[in-house]
């Protein structure tokens, strides 16, 4: 029985220290170019998002502020008919992160901590997570992605310290509930 406790606490403890490595983000972040549509390619299911279909996510520079606007969309379907549903909220960038890191708030006075950890070159496609591993997402300018740029970024994923195993893939289908 103390053999077992021992390898379970052992087991637990390597856990807690995988997920606790610092996040691994990109170097720099250009918020002009980062601007924009989003479309969301996958992501590790969240609640806050449970039915979600065609998610976007669209970030605005607020010139004289220290946030961008961001606006949160998904088609969600009951039965035959959809709705859209939407959030508004607020991201910060963290000082001294070279935009890499995000405050993003949309229920104040709370923060998540959304970390740009994957970007092409030409902000055709994004990957941003949270430190504790939690939260995953998939982001293009594209509502599609090819199967070669998208398994590039599952070895990013999987180089970051998360599991692929997780991630779903969000249907973009937009007019039909399946």
């Amino acid at each position: 029985m103390k053999k077992l406790f021992s390898c379970s606490v052992l087991i637990l403890f390597m856990m807690g220290c995988a997920s606790s490595q610092p996040l691994q983000t990109v170097d720099k972040v250009d918020l002009e170019k980062y601007r924009g549509q989003w479309y969301e390619i996958a992501s590790y299911p969240a609640r806050f998002q449970k039915g979600c279909r065609c998610t976007t996510a669209e970030y605005e520079l607020v010139p004289g502020k220290n946030y961008m606007l961001v606006v949160n969309r998904c088609v969600k379907f009951k039965g035959s008919s959809s709705k859209i549903a939407s959030i508004r909220g607020r991201a910060y960038p963290v000082l001294n992160s070279e935009n890499t890191k995000l405050k993003v708030q949309f229920f104040w006075p709370f923060r998540g901590n959304y970390q740009i950890i994957g970007l092409a070159g030409d902000y055709s496609w994004a990957l941003v997570g949270t430190p504790s591993r939690k939260y995953l997402w998939v982001l293009s300018r594209e509502s599609f992605m090819t199967t070669d740029t998208y398994d590039e970024i599952l070895k990013i994923v999987k180089n970051r310290g998360y599991s692929t195993s997780r991630i779903q893939k969000t249907p973009q289908n937009c007019d039909t509930p399946e």
